[in-house]
């Protein structure tokens, strides 16, 4: 029986980073033949965003490398989900400290910073939403879901 691993990204809003990262880790497990080792998924740590469909920016970055995110609807972390994921990748320690509020600790060491698998410990992915660099936040995303896909394939 295969163990699936359940990954949820989560960012401020829903609409940017995380939707990128789940889209971006889907497409790298989809080409690698590991559909049935994960479930993916994203959120956000506010209700800001909720219901609203991936920021068209982020969506037009997606699409100019070829992947697809139609349909994502932005929701909020729950409680539920610290029980439910076995990983919690934030983009930022913003992102961690509202994640820890919402799951009342993190007593598993679930929660991580993305870039923390892109040997770039305690870094964080920059908010395009506030630089508008799509680019960078691209590159981050990449190589964060990479280095992650890399040591969750050896595990």
């Amino acid at each position: 029986m295969i163990n699936t691993i359940k990954i949820l990204f989560v960012c401020h809003g829903n609409i940017c980073r995380s939707p990128m990262a789940e889209y971006v880790m889907k497409d790298l497990v989809r080409r690698n033949h590991l559909e049935a080792r994960f479930e993916i998924a994203s959120a956000a740590t506010s209700h800001e965003e909720l219901g609203n469909p991936v920021y068209q920016p982020a969506w037009r970055k997606l699409a100019e490398n070829g992947i697809v995110c139609a349909g994502h609807r932005a929701r909020q972390m729950t409680r539920a989900d610290y029980d439910d994921y076995d990983l919690i990748v934030c983009m930022d320690r913003r992102n961690i400290r509202n994640a820890l509020r919402i799951t009342d600790g993190d007593p598993e060491h679930k929660i991580v910073l993305l870039l923390d698998y892109a040997d770039r410990a305690g870094e964080e992915v920059a908010d395009p939403w506030y630089t508008g660099d799509f680019d960078a936040t691209w590159d981050d995303i990449v190589g964060g879901c990479e280095g992650l896909l890399r040591q969750m394939s050896e595990a």
